[in-house]
């Protein structure tokens, strides 16, 4: 095994723990385009793999967190704001925005910027 597929496996084998309670924010370096009623997002400096792999996007639901992801707000605030605009049980809407922000974390495409108490 070559260092390279070692660190690729230390980073897919990490737990990326969300807090509901953390804030986070989009990274500098990437591309987000409405095209035809989906966000595409294209990182500017690529990562490991090919490009098809490194573009995320997001539908309706996907767009609506995204655009609420400002640094300010945590997720458990950000839950409470979508339940009100689509009228949607809290709980599901905090599990639609961890898998999201688990799998934005994952490509990189979000930071954590601090921890609100």
């Amino acid at each position: 095994m070559t260092s390279i597929e070692k660190d690729t496996k230390i980073i897919s084998s990490m737990e990326l723990k969300v807090d509901l309670n953390s804030v986070y924010l989009p990274v500098r370096d990437l591309i987000a385009k409405d095209i035809q009623g989906e966000l595409i997002i294209i990182p500017i400096a690529s990562g490991l793999g090919d490009l098809e792999s490194e573009i995320f996007r997001l539908n309706e639901t996907g767009r609506a967190i995204w655009d609420k992801f400002d640094g300010k707000r945590t997720l458990k605030e950000i839950a409470k704001d979508l339940s009100l605009d689509f009228k949607g049980c809290p709980e599901d809407i905090e599990k639609d925005i961890t898998e999201i922000t688990e799998e934005l974390l994952k490509r990189r495409m979000l930071i954590e910027v601090n921890n609100k108490l």
